[in-house]
């Protein structure tokens, strides 16, 4: 039997598996927030901690590149701090799951890019997302540690 936590994740691995989307976007949006009720948004943002620790991130480039295999969007650094980063999440899939008739989130990737942050820069993270309906964009805000 394979160990569950020793699983890495590569990216030549994802590239090999990377399909469409709308069975995920169904699933997630749809079905997970019925299973996991009121602490739905809490429970996606650490899986998305979690899922961040299988994979083999050295570098925010990285992180990018995940972020469009796992067809979360295209991710974008906008600023970039010492106490914090900014990012921009855009792509025709997104504008669509933001014109859905359901209710969507971006807990998961919030989550996500929360952890890899924390692997590449050895510092604690936290991350927020703001939802911009209008121009179909989601800006991520990572917040550091204070050292």
């Amino acid at each position: 039997m394979r160990n569950q936590q020793t699983t890495v994740i590569s990216v030549h691995d994802l590239e090999a598996l990377h399909t469409e989307g709308v069975g995920f976007d169904i699933l997630r949006y749809v079905s997970l927030p019925e299973l996991l009720g009121e602490e739905s948004p809490t429970l996606l943002y650490f899986m998305g901690r979690k899922l961040a620790r299988k994979f083999d991130i050295q570098t925010v480039d990285d992180v990018i590149h995940i972020f469009t295999l796992l067809g979360f969007g295209r991710l974008e650094v906008v600023k970039d701090k010492r106490k914090s980063m900014t990012f921009q999440l855009m792509s025709d899939a997104v504008a669509s799951r933001l014109q859905a008739s359901f209710s969507t989130d971006f807990r998961l990737e919030a989550g996500f890019l929360a952890e890899a942050l924390h692997i590449i820069e050895n510092r604690d993270c936290e991350c927020v997302e703001t939802i911009n309906k209008r121009i179909h964009q989601v800006e991520f805000k990572a917040m550091f540690s204070v050292d």
